[in-house]
């Protein structure tokens, strides 16, 4: 079934790249495909207008793919081509850049970008005035990159294995290991790093023959695989956790062992620790641990991944309600880039006919749910308390499910 989905990808691309598909494809707005009712109507316009079938089918899922890349990659997306599983792993334009930069700060002139994708990062690296080999295996993948890097004369792009690649000339490598797998329903995640391709072992072996090497992760790398020599940065874009990058020999920060790096309206704010993972502090009492005060702290992903939940705590003067979960509370307010601020106005022992009570009484019709260290899913919670609810009931509220010890509550909050 790869198989296949591969080949129909090669196919639409192939049409796509005779002048007559080009042409088409480059003269219509993505908007005009940007929601699957959009695309109807955009297919059957262009087959009104004489195109035939297999080119509007391609014009039109070319163009929904570049509407959606538009989030990833701004206004390049409209001049770009994609597969739906390239674009699915392709990191983010504005993170390509910070990775570029970790290559230039370190002197690096030379880059192999094996398993380039569709060149997102490829892209970044040429347009730091960096010489970039991007290597893709897939050749339809490697044929869309070879489109995308075009406009930049210091990238090339080689349809090869990456893990069989001739390195020599080369002073840095960057990979962005496959982590999907895809057929005719779609893409799935894989999560075993050594089933990534490559796999985790060779990024380790490359980084062993000296060279500066930068690899992207997933966010939910386990910490017991990341390596011993290498500096693990997760960022986090606008609350959504993108990946785990390990840097390696030039590219790793001295006295930098794990950091979090949230990227958000406010800009750019990061917290690092030069130390291993300590899962066990705070239940060894190192981390501080009090009771549920007047403000409740939900702190960004990409802190809770890098386990760096204790360094936050020193910074906001706060402490953990349960030496298990990532909440934490202070008495007055703490304005920081790193967490969700939230009011506490009430605290309750989880019951769900108490809360029905409490959403009735209240007259409440729109209800925000958010949990940890408990076995609830939100949603089907939610219809459960809303179920009954009268036309009067417009107001809003927000629930903080979670437990202390073996107690578990509901914490009425208001975000600050």
């Amino acid at each position: 079934m790869a198989n296949q989905s591969s080949e129909a990808a090669a196919s639409q691309l192939a049409i796509l790249l005779t002048p007559q598909g080009w042409d088409l494809l480059n003269s219509v707005d993505p908007s005009a495909a940007g929601t699957k009712e959009a695309a109807l109507n955009l297919n059957l316009s262009l087959r009104k207008d004489g195109h035939p079938v297999e080119l509007v089918t391609a014009v039109v899922q070319q163009a929904q793919l570049r509407s959606k890349a538009r989030t990833k990659f701004g206004p390049f997306a409209d001049r770009m081509v994609f597969t739906p599983a390239g674009l699915e792993q392709a990191t983010r334009l504005k993170l390509a850049g910070l990775h570029a930069q970790r290559f230039t700060r370190a002197g690096i002139k030379k880059v192999a970008d094996l398993g380039c994708g569709i060149g997102a990062d490829s892209l970044a690296l040429a347009s730091a005035e960096l010489e970039v080999t991007a290597v893709e295996m897939d050749e339809t993948t490697a044929a869309a990159a070879t489109l995308n890097l075009m406009p930049w004369p210091t990238a090339t792009v080689v349809n090869a294995d990456a893990t069989t690649f001739d390195l020599t000339g080369f002073d840095g490598v960057w990979l962005d290991p496959a982590r999907r797998t895809t057929d005719t329903s779609g893409t799935s995640r894989i999560f075993d790093p050594e089933a990534f391709s490559p796999p985790l072992s060779f990024v380790e072996s490359l980084a062993d023959r000296g060279l500066a090497v930068g690899v992207k992760m997933g966010p939910g790398l386990p910490h017991d695989a990341v390596p011993a020599n290498c500096e693990v940065q997760w960022v986090s874009i606008n609350g959504d956790v993108t990946e785990a990058a390990l840097w390696f020999g030039p590219l790793a920060r001295p006295g930098i062992r794990r950091a979090a790096l949230i990227i958000a309206a406010h800009g750019a704010t990061e917290l690092t620790s030069p130390v291993d993972f300590d899962p066990d502090a705070a239940l060894r009492g190192d981390v501080p641990v009090g009771e549920i005060d007047s403000y409740i702290y939900e702190p960004d992903g990409a802190v809770i991944r890098a386990g760096l939940i204790d360094e936050l705590l020193k910074t906001s003067g706060g402490h953990l309600i349960d030496p298990r979960i990532a909440y934490f509370s202070t008495a007055e307010p703490v304005e920081t880039p790193l967490a969700k601020a939230y009011k506490v106005l009430a605290v309750r022992p989880y019951h769900v006919k108490n809360l029905r009570a409490w959403v009735k009484a209240e007259k409440i019709g729109v209800l925000d749910i958010k949990k940890r260290g408990m076995d609830v899913t939100p949603e089907e919670l939610r219809k459960i308390l809303l179920a009954g609810t009268g036309r009067d009931a417009k107001n809003k509220a927000t629930l903080i499910l979670t437990r202390v010890g073996d107690q578990r509550y509901a914490i009425e909050v208001e975000p600050v």
